[in-house]
């Protein structure tokens, strides 16, 4: 078993996409975040301020119920998380698997796809949901056009 795992989580495929291209980068694990309802398109329309979505990031306690609980932590020293940003954050289901598990001494890198934003302040309020022996970093938005080959050089030019 690898060291290694890409756990993420896509509500349109898109993030699913490039997590595979990264954990074949990597040679890691996969391990998708689902929830235990999955998201519908009208659930993803951040223009209306009643959609799931909408709800759930205006409220920092939210914490969306996971689909399962079975991703083996205890197994891997490094544990890339990957999820779309919504609203400058991670979605609260990230702080939900996050708090799911215990990430003590894990190196956790998260990476993210995004629309057009970067990570605001995702590390700085995901930091709370994780022990405090757990590292915690970002590593990169994956938005245009990804090959294992450019996943793998630019891991390799920060020393991951």
């Amino acid at each position: 078993m690898s060291k290694t795992l890409v756990a993420y989580f896509s509500a349109s495929g898109t993030t699913a996409a490039r997590a595979k291209l990264l954990a074949q980068a990597v040679g890691a694990d996969l391990y998708q975040i689902r929830p235990a309802v999955p998201y519908t398109m009208e659930d993803l329309n951040w223009q209306d301020k009643q959609s799931r979505s909408s709800i759930e990031m205006s409220n920092k306690n939210s914490r969306p119920e996971l689909a399962d609980k079975d991703a083996d932590i205890s197994a891997y020293d490094t544990i890339f998380v990957g999820f779309p940003i919504w609203w400058y954050i991670a979605p609260t289901i990230i702080n939900t698997f996050l708090e799911s598990y215990d990430f003590s001494g894990k190196k956790i890198v998260l990476f993210a796809t995004s629309g057009g934003s970067g990570f605001g302040e995702t590390v700085n309020n995901l930091r709370g949901s994780v022990s405090e022996s757990a590292v915690i970093r970002e590593a990169f938005v994956l938005n245009g056009t990804q090959t294992v080959e450019s996943i793998t050089e630019w891991l390799r030019e920060r020393g991951l």
